[in-house]
């Protein structure tokens, strides 16, 4: 069991909600699924093309959209899935309080159970267990979801399988593991013209170290503190604005390359290690852990600085 002292949850419709309830009326748009995004020969100008046919000529777009991010595959950012690894997830709720504390892990190779309270009633929690033939069926039933992470941590201590008999069946999430390709960050731009990525748009990783939710904290910190002078430029002169805005997202990139390529190559090479069976390469993996990753609390310690 390992626990990761202080570490901080919540629902990510609540996030939403909060963000969203701060923008103008009419702001959001709901249901529209992006299927490509180019770039208008003759302005530059990103144009986005959603599933219903309709247009979207914009100054500036900022992909959020997720590990199949459609404007990462624009900008060339590569997705593995990690195909012998799945990993469901969901929620608990305690009527009379659970008395969690921490984020812990538990683990029985190759099974990992994680779970960490939201408040003093709720805990969200994960299982990362081995993938078998069967999974895509398990991507539309919770009861098969449920059935498959009881049988993954049926040796567990009976507290820690409590958490999944008794969890929400509505919360249940079932989806292949993966990454974005830690290279590809460190080689590839992560910006073309006025269009970028944040969140697991550019640094879809798997949910060993928890820092996949801060990092894309870090990214609208870091994007907004980049970029938000570059606006009124916009309005007022195009063509001065577009070059101020590339070096805004310059800077952005700049930033960020190194941190979220070190936060995909932990994860990554954790993956390896929970995967991998041979005494060898797990003594490999091991000792690129220690290489490279000394202070194993350094990267969740990061201060991205001020907005």
């Amino acid at each position: 069991m390992d626990s990761y002292g202080e570490a901080r949850c919540l629902k990510r419709s609540t996030l939403i909600e909060a963000l969203a309830s701060d923008l103008p009326p009419n702001t959001v748009r709901l249901s529209c699924q992006v299927n490509a995004i180019k770039l208008d020969p003759l302005t530059s100008d990103p144009v986005v093309y959603l599933e219903d046919g309709t247009l979207i000529k914009a100054k500036v777009v900022i992909g959020c959209d997720g590990l199949n991010s459609v404007v990462a595959s624009f900008l060339e950012l590569k997705f593995n899935y990690n195909y012998s690894t799945s990993l469901v997830r969901g929620l608990t709720y305690y009527e009379k309080g659970h008395g969690m504390d921490d984020f812990v892990i538990l683990y029985k190779d190759p099974t990992r159970l994680g779970r960490i309270p939201i408040d003093e009633n709720l805990v969200y929690w994960f299982v990362v267990q081995n993938r078998n033939p069967q999974d895509p069926l398990y991507m539309k039933d919770q009861k098969l979801m449920q059935q498959s992470a009881l049988e993954s941590i049926k040796d567990f201590p009976r507290e820690a399988v409590e958490i999944i008999e008794k969890a929400d069946l509505d919360s249940f999430h079932y989806a292949c593991l993966g990454y974005r390709v830690p290279w590809d960050l460190l080689f590839k731009r992560h910006y073309k013209g006025g269009v970028t990525v944040a969140g697991d748009a550019m640094h879809a990783m798997a949910p060993f170290m928890g820092q996949g939710g801060a990092a894309s904290i870090e990214d609208a910190v870091v994007l907004a503190r980049c970029a938000a002078p570059t606006i009124q430029m916009l309005r007022a002169n195009q063509k001065e604005g577009k070059k101020m805005l590339e070096l805004a997202f310059h800077q952005y990139e700049k930033e960020r390359k190194m941190r979220v390529t070190l936060l995909c190559l932990q994860t990554y090479l954790i993956g390896l290690l929970i995967k991998t069976s041979s005494s060898l390469g797990k003594f490999v993996t091991i000792l690129l852990m220690i290489i490279l990753f000394r202070d194993p609390d350094k990267l969740s310690l990061y201060d991205c600085g001020r907005l």
